[in-house]
């Protein structure tokens, strides 16, 4: 991590499978341009869906927990239906945290009614990797302007708004 000014929370699967770790490290490679990325480790092509040979499960929800309360923003791929996921964007809304929840569409495969229907979520649905780039830089962008002044706008086009 740097001394950058923008904290921001990442999530992806990890446990639940890490057939789209290519995706989370081109992401969080565009969003070390911004500020730090607190769980830069998430995009790590080594790390396994046991998580590695790190802390063991309090100490990952301790500090996962921490590095949520600390953050300006969370940004999430969730075409990969995860529990620990889940419970990370709940937390993020609960303390307050400008959520954007990216995903590929999927045939046959919505993603949660609870993440798309969530007004502290922004939800944007993508079909290449350049296009979800691009939503991540709308909503990222103003974080990196205006420091961690509160972001309270939707993102343009998408579903979903930052309560």
């Amino acid at each position: 991590m740097t001394d950058k000014f923008l904290k921001i929370y990442f999530a992806g699967a990890i446990r639940a499978g890490r057939g789209d770790t290519a995706v989370y490290e081109a992401l969080i490679d565009v969003l070390k341009a911004f500020g730090d990325v607190l769980t830069e480790h998430v995009g790590d092509p080594a790390l396994s869906e046991a998580g590695g040979d790190g802390p063991d499960d309090r100490q990952i929800h301790d500090r996962d927990m921490a590095w949520l309360r600390a953050c300006d923003c969370v940004v999430a791929e969730v075409t990969t239906p995860s529990l620990g996921v889940g419970y990370e964007l709940a937390w993020a809304t609960v303390l307050k945290k400008p959520v954007l929840c990216l995903y590929r569409s999927v045939p046959g495969r919505p993603i949660s009614a609870m993440i798309a229907g969530s007004p502290g979520v922004a939800a944007a649905a993508y079909t290449s990797l350049a296009e979800a780039i691009t939503i991540m830089k709308e909503f990222v962008r103003p974080f990196a302007e205006k420091g961690s002044a509160p972001f309270r706008a939707a993102v343009p086009g998408r579903t979903g708004k930052i309560a």
